[in-house]
């Protein structure tokens, strides 16, 4: 008796295994086929970009900021031995280019692993503030910097740790020391966090951050990644990349937010940006997950780039806008616009900047 219940166990326990690991695959579009090209004209790899622009944020009046060096245990890097790195790029230029921005004294330059970033300018007095995910030695942390313009430099103002952001992967700023942010896990460790995919358990979240309160404002997603506002400010987007979905969220007086749709895709979308004139939202996806996850130069990941128009109405429209099997761009995660100009950053990569045709 005791056998055969050991062998229906055992049955059961690899049944339950096969159809996590199947259910897994599917998470990161294993068995999907490489979509078709889409190009664009009037593009170009960016000079000096060579490790990734893995975010992107571009303030109303032109200047990008990209952060740049992410590295990961699950993730190639071409610089391992360098630390990261905050671009800025002029888009008003007639032919803009990549400038390192100096880190103002006193901050850990040596161990600055930038990931998700966002810009809030001061209504009061103009001061450009930039909030930026930071995991030295692949913990997470908020680093708050001021823009200093006319000297091209990052003052840094403080470093924010909470032990409700144990695994933070994109934020947007909210005030000039608040903000909501995406936890894409719910466990900080390695190992229960790769527990956590394969089971498929959808427990990460979005967090509300001030100097007064911390707090839970959404849950239930397989892996919260990008995160933006709508240009009302009432409605929050959350992509779930692995649930393949953008979740659209209403905003409350209390910093809470409610669901009111999810629009489902076949790919894997990372972070978001909100072009400011339309509305428009702009993702930057990965049509193959493992590729990125399990990098190979003979099998680079692809890039995508979509954009979804009307998202809060029932009529959502979307449309792919650029498309490469890794021979240009290798595992794209941010799409931005701004007059006419699109930059498209990746994970470990390169980035792109096109000129697109005004309507």
């Amino acid at each position: 008796m005791g056998k055969l219940l050991l062998v229906i166990l055992s049955g059961v326990t690899l049944a339950f295994l096969t159809e996590r690991t199947v259910r897994f695959g599917r998470r990161l579009n294993f068995a999907h086929e490489m979509i078709k090209s889409v190009d664009l004209p009037n593009c170009h790899l960016i000079d000096g970009i060579e490790a990734g622009a893995e975010d992107i944020d571009i303030l109303p009046y032109g200047l990008a900021f990209i952060s740049s060096g992410l590295k990961s245990p699950a993730m190639k890097s071409f610089a391992p031995d360098q630390p990261g790195k905050i671009f800025l790029m002029d888009l008003n230029e007639e032919s803009p280019v990549a400038t390192e921005l100096k880190i103002s004294p006193g901050f850990d330059v040596d161990s600055f692993n930038p990931h998700g970033i966002s810009t809030y300018i001061d209504q009061n007095d103009g001061t450009v503030y930039l909030f930026v995910v930071n995991h030295p030695q692949f913990k997470s942390t908020i680093e708050l910097f001021r823009f200093v313009e006319e000297e091209n430099v990052l003052e840094h103002l403080k470093t924010i740790r909470h032990d409700l952001l144990p695994r933070v992967n994109d934020i947007v700023a909210l005030g000039p020391d608040s903000f909501y942010a995406t936890n894409d896990r719910y466990f900080s460790g390695e190992i229960m966090g790769f527990l956590e995919l394969v089971l498929d358990l959808a427990l990460s979240n979005v967090i509300y951050y001030s100097p007064q309160e911390v707090k839970e404002v959404a849950t239930g997603f397989h892996s919260a990644n990008g995160i933006s506002l709508s240009t009302d400010k009432n409605y929050v987007y959350v992509a779930d990349i692995l649930g393949h979905n953008i979740h659209v969220m209403e905003k409350h007086a209390d910093w809470s937010l409610s669901p009111v749709k999810v629009l489902e895709f076949n790919n894997l979308l990372d972070n978001l940006f909100v072009d400011p004139v339309t509305g428009d939202v702009w993702v930057a996806c990965h049509p193959k997950m493992w590729e990125l996850m399990f990098y190979s130069p003979e099998n680079p990941p692809g890039s995508e780039v979509i954009r979804v128009q009307n998202i809060l109405s029932e009529n959502s429209i979307v449309t792919q806008v650029y498309a490469n099997n890794g021979s240009v761009l290798q595992g794209s995660s941010v799409a931005c616009v701004y007059d006419g100009k699109l930059l498209v950053g990746t994970v470990f990569h390169r980035a792109l900047y096109c000129e697109l045709e005004k309507p």
